[in-house]
């Protein structure tokens, strides 16, 4: 018999055999049973449809694609010029900027973007830029990701959030100066030591680092939380059972400006039995230039969620907890049963640094910031502590693991929240005492100039930090199916981030935010404005939906977010 039958027969056998079983074996899918086979496509296409869905079609999610082009080409340093017109103009309604017939030169706009929090701290923390890193923790980001962060945020001098996983191993990847009283060395020996050099003659230097380290450290499970440094090449990480006066009294200068958030989980910052752990914290912010207290944030309003498949032996190393486990933390933070409790202990927390301390969180309505102004008004009068800056978050802001119910049921969109609070601060009289950061889909330049005009002092972002950074929009983050980050940034796995590109994406992590600045410098100039802060509501107008034009924002703004309060007022007519 001809080989070719042989073949045809038994492809035949096997399709038969795939009827048969879809058909009458199965009862996992019911769609397979009406159509055997041809079903599967269904579940083809599915799988295609996160991954592959944003290269077809217009953008939904953010208000335009070009939007996104801007962030992969400032990253990369590239012209951000469109030809003709906007491929996906943006939908209305919009908000627009206010120019001038006489504007400046780009030279003549003053390079000072810095921003000062927490004035009356011992320590103030002054930024270089005003943008910063949102919040994004080294165990939802792998190590190599936040090491690309790290370099990218020093060389760029901006400050970068430390997102609830605390200050790890990785936050310490450009502090090669360090003082071995608070920081462990880890060498191999002369004949291990030898096999490293020649591998740096054969392969590139992460490849020869990788052997080096699993030469030294074998079967440690926790090698990861050691970095290399170049200078010494050796492995090192911060010893925190050191004493806390070995610590440096100033952070040192080859760090990038880290602020740490401490979430519900006090991860960072917490003894083995859950609870907070002050030398910790004083340990931790050595190296940090601020505190921010995690409340809640616009994509969950619960604790954060690290699954177990994330929560390595060295993530378990850092946050105190027990590897291998789900890290969900807890929905309320343990000292914030009362704005007065939670007040009181961010008094502890400056008390204890010397440094600002803020609170994250989201705006539903009124009530949400209503009685958060009342006690800090309260507090300045009596002299008491209180939050050095509020960061708020927009109800649609990222995460890497929320639950969906949460993700667009659940807070204002930032702009409305930022003015709410700032008119709600001002109401009380305690505006000029407390600092606003902002974070929630803020991409490009005119997004910032936006927010800062809604009254931010300053702004934080995540998702463009994060495409800038090798982000390709696949929402494979949380890890809890079969498929994992494709280019390493937001995974534990292993074969995916060992490969992952720390130093160009760092320079792509720079090149962003710098082009963000200059950018904003050329916004500010056909605004004729010669300083950032200079921006206020009066520089936007409204488009709406039927493309009618509002100039009074304080007007729209009562009738979007206030209209409803007014109706309630006792002497509401």
């Amino acid at each position: 018999m001809e080989t070719w039958i042989i073949v045809l027969i038994a492809i035949g056998i096997l399709i038969f055999a795939w009827y048969v079983h879809d058909k009458y074996v199965q009862r996992t899918h019911q769609i397979l049973v009406n159509y055997p086979i041809i079903g599967r496509l269904r579940f083809v296409f599915q799988e295609f449809r996160e991954p592959f869905g944003q290269y077809f079609g217009d953008e939904k999610f953010y208000e335009s694609m070009d939007k996104l082009d801007w962030v992969y080409n400032a990253s990369r340093d590239k012209p951000n010029y469109s030809s003709f017109s906007p491929s996906q103009p943006l939908p209305k309604p919009k908000f627009m900027l206010r120019h001038t017939n006489i504007v400046l030169n780009d030279d003549e706009v003053e390079n000072d973007f810095s921003v000062t929090f927490g004035k009356n701290q011992e320590k103030p923390f002054i930024t270089k830029s005003i943008l910063g890193r949102g919040p994004m923790s080294d165990g939802s980001i792998s190590p190599e990701g936040t090491r690309a962060f790290v370099y990218g945020a020093q060389m760029g001098g901006f400050p970068i959030n430390s997102g609830e996983g605390g200050l790890t191993s990785n936050f310490f990847v450009t502090h090669n100066d360090y003082d071995t009283s608070y920081m462990k060395e880890v060498s191999g020996s002369s004949f291990e030591y030898k096999i490293f050099k020649l591998a740096k003659i054969f392969f590139n230097e992460p490849v020869a680092v990788d052997l080096y380290r699993k030469i030294v450290f074998r079967k440690d499970n926790q090698a990861d939380t050691y970095v290399f440094n170049k200078k010494k090449d050796c492995f090192y990480r911060l010893n925190w059972d050191a004493p806390l006066e070995s610590f440096p009294k100033e952070v040192p200068s080859d760090m990038p400006d880290v602020i740490l958030q401490i979430s519900s989980g006090l991860y960072g910052v917490r003894t083995k039995k859950g609870k907070f752990d002050i030398e910790r914290y004083k340990k931790q912010m050595s190296f940090c230039k601020m505190t921010e207290i995690k409340i809640a944030q616009g994509a969950k309003q619960t604790g954060g969620k690290l699954i177990a498949k994330k929560v390595t032996p060295s993530i378990a190393y850092y946050r105190n907890i027990e590897a291998n486990k789900d890290a969900f933390s807890p929905n309320r933070f343990p000292y914030a049963n009362t704005n007065e409790e939670l007040f009181d202990f961010i008094g502890e927390l400056q008390k204890a640094s010397g440094k600002p301390v803020g609170i994250k969180i989201v705006i539903s309505d009124h009530n949400n910031i209503v009685p958060i102004a009342k006690e800090i008004k309260r507090r300045v009068e009596l002299g008491l502590p209180y939050p050095d800056y509020i960061s708020i978050d927009g109800g649609s802001g990222g995460t890497g693991t929320a639950p969906l119910e949460m993700m667009e049921r659940i807070g204002m969109d930032i702009r409305d929240a930022l003015y709410l609070v700032d008119k709600v601060l001002k109401d009380h009289g305690v505006r000029e005492y407390v600092k606003i950061s902002a974070s929630g889909k803020i991409l490009t330049p005119d997004d910032v100039i936006i927010i800062l005009c809604l009254g931010a002092d300053f702004v934080q972002i995540a998702r463009g930090f994060m495409m800038s950074a090798g982000c390709i929009r696949a929402r494979y983050c949380s890890g809890s199916g079969k498929h994992q980050c494709p280019v390493g940034l937001a995974t534990q796995d292993i074969k995916k981030r060992k490969h992952y590109f720390v130093k160009k994406h760092s320079e792509f992590v720079k090149n962003y935010h710098n082009n963000i600045i200059k950018s904003m410098k050329s916004l500010l100039a056909v605004m004729g404005l010669k300083n950032v802060k200079e921006l206020n509501i009066e520089k936007l107008i409204f488009l709406d939906i039927d493309s009618i034009i509002h100039d009074d924002m304080h007007e729209l703004f009562e009738r979007r977010i206030l209209k409803k309060k007014k109706k309630d007022e006792p002497n509401a007519s």
